[in-house]
């Protein structure tokens, strides 16, 4: 899905909402910057395979392929455990650019993955979708802007704060009722308010676009279709 593709997307959505239709899902694309291991696997493959390529050329001997297996032994080794991109902390989510915030929080979001109870993947996955086409829209967002302040907090503040107090709680307690609702239940609720937020405020960024869209909507057709009635 491109850019141009999550602008529309969102644009639908915001129109359904507020016509009171069924709401068009967005679809989720593939992050940059994930898939670690499969990216690491991949750079190793094809440097193995220029290493292969290059002895085969120059006809190295016996000497020369151990030579080379010794050398994509110790590329493999280079590429697989270099040291990983470090995951962003809260703080930094809040103290970096607006156009960083979505794709530093789905980061995060990420690392928590394998802490969280299986039902809440559903809604993580939602949470991701909003965080990747957020990523388009704050592109160029105004640093200072009510809307950009609002996000820091909602993902760099609340959100880490919600999932860490969960974290907190002893696992033998998380499935155990506690005022109607266990613990796991209320993480999968509160996650589910924080993608709703997030869902509005991809709205209100939308809405200009939105409005530029129905008005060159109408001047289109009011010159066409007028043109075409005074040529008739």
């Amino acid at each position: 899905m491109t850019d141009v593709d999550d602008a529309i997307a969102v644009a639908q959505v915001a129109r359904e909402r507020r016509r009171g239709g069924a709401v068009i899902p967005l679809q989720r694309r593939p992050r940059r910057g994930r898939g670690g291991r499969r990216k690491r696997a991949a750079v190793v493959a094809i440097g193995a395979g220029l290493v292969l390529t290059v002895a085969m050329l120059m006809g190295l001997g016996a000497f020369g392929m151990v030579a080379v297996a010794a050398l994509i032994a110790a590329l493999t080794l280079l590429v697989l455990f270099a040291p990983a991109t470090p995951v962003p902390t809260p703080e930094r989510i809040v103290k970096s650019e607006v156009k960083a915030v979505p794709a530093q929080a789905a980061r995060w979001l990420d690392a928590r993955r394998a802490a969280l109870p299986a039902p809440a993947a559903g809604v993580l996955d939602q949470l991701d979708v909003r965080l990747d086409t957020l990523g388009v829209q704050v592109a160029t967002l105004d640093e200072d802007s009510p809307l950009a302040a609002e996000l820091r907090r909602l993902v760099g503040e609340q959100l880490p704060g919600f999932v860490e107090d969960y974290a907190r709680v002893p696992p033998a307690m998380r499935s155990t009722p506690r005022n109607g609702m266990t613990p796991d239940q209320q993480l999968i609720e509160g996650l589910g308010v924080i993608e709703r937020e997030l869902g509005e405020i991809s709205e209100r960024l939308a809405q200009g676009d939105l409005d530029a869209l129905e008005t060159k909507r109408r001047y289109l057709q009011v010159k066409y279709e007028e043109d075409a009635a005074s040529g008739e």
